[in-house]
């Protein structure tokens, strides 16, 4: 990706703090830099909910995505009352996403409703994978349950995808490895993606989406990832954008 290195316009007229969710496996230190790169951007402050790496052992089940989501729902709470507008800005990044677009809902899950629409107005996902073709079985129930941009009238939905690899089921080891994580989330090895999920799942239908070169799911080595400081540059400038760009 090109560099880029100016302050995007939009930070004047973001009035609100960021609620960020870390993805599968991760945890509060991952995103440390990312928060940093965020709030100088913005000019906002930036909060992480606080979800250790071992407490995503269990979001298989739907009592394991409670568990996760109260913890969302403690910390956007908490920031929201600090809010000038009421309102926070959500970033999920990979599972993150999903859980994010499962906050918002109104109805009550296992006997609680977090309706996240009282709170959130604005809602990022970053390398999500919103479509599975295989597996995942609470992933598609989200989408299942409320398919693409849902609560568009009322949230603001912005799918962020990267394209750095493509599959190939006879390439390296490396696109071999990833031609088979692709084909698993949407149908298709041969496709290009972040390394992990491929740009058909993460681009969420209904929403503003966003493709970066060069940007790979996640920060364990020296590549670019969407917590670079270029990518979030990159990202959050679409904020500036007022209308959606291509669906697929």
């Amino acid at each position: 990706m090109s560099q880029a290195q100016t302050i995007p316009k939009n930070t004047a007229n973001h009035k609100q703090p960021i609620v960020l969710i870390g993805g599968l496996f991760s945890s509060e230190h991952t995103y440390r830099k990312m928060q940093g790169f965020l709030q100088e951007i913005s000019r906002q402050k930036v909060w992480i909910v606080p979800i250790d790496a071992h407490e995503w052992f269990g979001s298989i089940t739907l009592s394991g995505w409670v568990r996760l989501l109260k913890k969302i729902e403690h910390t956007v709470l908490r920031v929201a009352q600090e809010s000038k507008t009421g309102k926070v800005t959500l970033i999920g990044h990979s599972s993150g996403g999903i859980l994010g677009r499962l906050f918002l809902s109104p109805e009550p899950l296992k006997g609680h409703a977090y309706n996240g629409l009282n709170t959130v107005d604005t809602l990022i996902t970053l390398g999500s994978p919103h479509y599975n073709h295989k597996g995942a079985a609470l992933r598609k129930w989200v989408e299942e349950k409320y398919p693409g941009a849902y609560f568009e009238s009322d949230v603001r939905y912005i799918s962020v995808a990267g394209k750095a690899i493509q599959g190939k089921r006879l390439g390296t080891p490396r696109e071999s490895l990833t031609f088979w994580f692709y084909q698993t989330l949407c149908g298709e090895g041969d496709v290009w993606g972040d390394g992990f999920v491929p740009v058909p799942s993460a681009l969420l239908k209904g929403s503003q989406q966003v493709i970066i070169d060069g940007i790979r799911h996640y920060s364990r080595s020296k590549h670019l990832w969407y917590g670079s400081r270029e990518a979030v540059l990159s990202w959050w400038n679409s904020l500036d954008a007022e209308k959606p760009s291509k669906n697929f």
